[in-house]
């Protein structure tokens, strides 16, 4: 069985791999330990090895995960990437540091006025829907550059980039598609004059297609943490 340092040398030479393959330096890509469903003593592990930044999909989970590493507050970036519901903006808004999952001005509007005054602005990305998935959450395309200009303008929020969960695939050709049309919309929303920095695509399966495609940010869990632990919870994100 792995341990958690293996299992983490691992994905740093998968990255570094990537990067040098796609002629990118190796800090071009940030590491996000996605740490849902997983408990506070495996993000300490984590800590322990040097990591900083976590994300989690559910927000009691993650609030009661924060309580408990209450100690490394101070040190450590918490992302929300997970779906997000009117009535959990505000818990959002008052404990994370990014959301990668805003795809509505309303929701976007409700982050900017919960968002504590003592607090740094929240850090935000927009999640794209590239295929009009009905499963998924996300902005259409055609929606984004006015969804963008509309968020980038609010109080309290920095509009950082974008985001996409794409369809599974075990084809690294169709992966790096996917990946490239996220990029071709943030690239679009570079000439409209929009001043955005990262990229978040990119998880275990398919980590060296984002980089490819310039991912500036990868979701890592299962290879982090190994297999996931079922989910039981009803709460709903």
């Amino acid at each position: 069985m792995s341990t958690p340092a293996a299992r983490l040398a691992a994905v740093q030479a998968r990255l570094q791999s990537a990067c040098q393959e796609a002629g990118r330096a190796a800090d071009s890509v940030r590491l996000l330990c996605v740490s849902k469903t997983q408990g506070a003593a495996a993000v300490r592990e984590l800590v322990a090895l040097g990591e900083r930044e976590f994300a989690e999909n559910y927000v009691q989970e993650a609030l009661s995960k924060m309580a408990d590493l209450a100690d490394l507050r101070s040190t450590l970036i918490w992302h929300f990437i997970g779906p997000l519901q009117s009535n959990k903006t505000r818990a959002v808004a008052e404990h994370f540091d990014w959301v990668h999952s805003v795809d509505s001005l309303k929701l976007a509007q409700r982050l900017s006025s919960q968002r504590p005054a003592h607090l740094p602005a929240l850090q935000v990305c927009l999640q794209v829907n590239l295929e009009g998935e009905a499963s998924k959450s996300g902005v259409a395309p055609a929606a984004l550059l006015a969804l963008a200009h509309a968020v980038a303008a609010l109080p309290g929020l920095l509009l950082r980039g974008l985001m996409s969960i794409p369809s599974p695939s075990s084809d690294p050709a169709v992966q790096r598609q996917q990946h490239q049309t996220l990029a071709a919309c943030q690239a679009e929303l570079l000439r409209a004059g929009l001043a955005l920095d990262t990229l978040s695509m990119g998880m275990s399966a398919d980590l060296e297609a984002a980089v490819a495609a310039g991912s500036t940010c990868v979701r890592i869990g299962t290879a982090l943490f190994g297999a996931r632990a079922p989910y039981s919870s009803k709460e709903s994100p």
